[in-house]
């Protein structure tokens, strides 16, 4: 019986030892496995992120700038296209310039954190809809932004208030809740740009 036994404890100490060698193995395998996941889920994220409908994108995208591209920015000139361009759509001088001072700054090489761009800050998708072939090409920029104002102007049949909401929200959002939607950065957008734009005009009391 002791014999037996001593067999048996020799078979089972290998049997450890042999464990002992491949465990690592396989414990390298799972973390490897787990990290292949993690990144498959990132990708289907980042999929996913890119083709939301473009309906949202003012909304996801914040219009305070988040970073700037040097080598996009451009300096000089771009100011004397604003009454021009502003004449050719219709829109106010002071209105334009109360946009891009609240959306970059005036930095033409201005990005959101979610990627919206230039002085006016476009999407690229609003970009893409607006003939803009470089959203950091200053005048490019410039014309795409106030031509989408005086669209939204249009539809909403100058009612600077739903045409703010939307260049911020997106028209889709205004259409929704019929007119500023409950958002409060939204809200704050619409209230700031309407007091630089009285400022601007020289109707602020």
């Amino acid at each position: 019986m002791r014999a037996n036994l001593s067999g048996v404890s020799r078979v089972m100490g290998r049997i450890e030892e042999i464990e002992r060698k491949i465990r690592p193995q396989k414990d390298e395998e799972v973390r490897e496995e787990k990290q292949d996941r993690f990144v498959d889920v990132l990708e289907r994220a980042e999929k996913k992120e890119r083709n939301r409908p473009e309906a949202d994108e003012k909304t996801r995208h914040p219009v305070v700038p988040g970073i700037v591209s040097p080598e996009r920015t451009v300096s000089g000139g771009w100011e004397n296209h604003i009454a021009p361009l502003a004449a050719k759509y219709g829109v106010e001088e002071a209105l334009v310039r109360a946009v891009i001072r609240m959306e970059s700054g005036g930095q033409t090489g201005a990005v959101s954190p979610k990627g919206a761009m230039g002085l006016m800050q476009l999407m690229p998708g609003t970009a893409r809809m607006l003939g803009v072939d470089d959203p950091f090409d200053p005048v490019q920029n410039l014309e795409g932004g106030i031509k989408y104002l005086s669209q939204l102007s249009d539809k909403y049949q100058g009612d600077l208030v739903k045409t703010l909401a939307a260049y911020n929200a997106g028209p889709g959002r205004v259409d929704s809740y019929g007119g500023v939607p409950p958002f409060a950065e939204t809200q704050k957008y619409v209230k700031n740009v309407l007091s630089m734009y009285r400022k601007n005009s020289g109707s602020d009391d």
